[in-house]
């Protein structure tokens, strides 16, 4: 499927990675702006002593198209949304050798507050880099629902001058029920979903992070595979995360957390885990080398898909 908005992401991502936005607790959509982000995103990192890599970087080419690969295909799914009361739509990750005949688990990979529904395959390359893991036997075939996490009515990535914005990001917030009162049950009338909790997984890049952290930790009976890379500021704080780690540490199947070395916003992360590590919640701590980036994004979303549904 032919993404429209590669050319936008080539100009824009510089901008959007140099304006991210950090923060030790959770930011509220109507305090956010371009300055708290400048300044949220210069903050000095500051290293712990477990804040190392749990995984060696992603061998070469593991997010570059194989010729003895065989390729999943993507397709455009349209759903009505009570939210914005208009027609939406996400992007969906068949993996290869897709049947109508067999039923599949679900991931849900949520984008950044400057992204749509396009980041994570125009950006990160994220259904080649599955291609490949499923070829090589790393990966469990999956569905994978691109959606886009803005819900507005005109839910077009806005101008950078208006990335940082009360309304942009009210979207995101405004999409915890778009995803469970409408794209989830239109994905599973639509394609054969493994539907139970054990089979759906969220995972989120920044913004989307911070959104996979939200619903996914307070919908346990709905999501058990839960990641959140380089999360950003909407993140809530650990506490309201989970206000019940003992319930989680039961009902959670995987937990990972991701941030790189030189990334402002990796305060964010590392409260939760943190939190997590004090209360005894397994999960994944991966701090890599890189900055807020598709590298980062990408590396982790490898070894991210090869733990999942297993």
């Amino acid at each position: 499927m032919k993404n429209p908005l590669t050319p936008r992401y080539s100009t824009l991502m510089p901008l959007l990675l140099a304006l991210a936005v950090a923060s030790s607790a959770e930011e509220k959509p109507e305090k956010v702006s371009s300055e708290g982000a400048r300044a949220n995103f210069a903050r000095p990192v500051v290293l712990a002593a477990d804040d190392v890599r749990a995984f060696p970087e992603a061998p070469a080419g593991f997010s570059s198209p194989r010729a003895n690969a065989a390729h999943g295909r993507l397709e455009r799914f349209e759903y009505a949304s009570s939210v914005t009361g208009k027609q939406r739509a996400a992007n969906v990750y068949l993996p290869p050798g897709y049947s109508a005949e067999r039923k599949y688990p679900v991931l849900y990979l949520l984008h950044g507050i400057g992204g749509n529904e396009y980041e994570w395959t125009g950006y990160v390359h994220a259904d080649t880099i599955l291609d490949n893991l499923i070829a090589d036997g790393k990966a469990t075939p999956m569905i994978v629902v691109l959606s886009n996490g803005r819900a507005l009515p005109d839910d077009r990535p806005p101008p950078p001058d208006r990335v940082f914005t009360p309304e942009n990001a009210a979207g995101f917030a405004k999409f915890e029920r778009d995803l469970f009162d409408c794209l989830i049950p239109a994905i599973d009338k639509k394609y054969p979903t493994l539907s139970d909790r054990e089979h759906r997984a969220i995972a989120g890049l920044s913004m989307g992070g911070g959104q996979s952290l939200n619903f996914g930790l307070s919908h346990l009976d709905t999501f058990a595979w839960i990641g959140g890379f380089s999360s950003a500021p909407n993140t809530k704080p650990p506490a309201e995360l989970l206000p019940d780690p003992a319930a989680a540490r039961e009902r959670i199947k995987l937990l990972y957390l991701s941030c790189g070395n030189k990334d402002g916003l990796i305060n964010v992360s590392q409260g939760v885990h943190v939190y997590l590590k004090e209360h005894g919640v397994p999960h994944v701590w991966n701090v890599d080398d890189h900055s807020h980036d598709g590298e980062s994004w990408g590396n982790n979303l490898y070894y991210f898909a090869q733990k999942i549904f297993r």
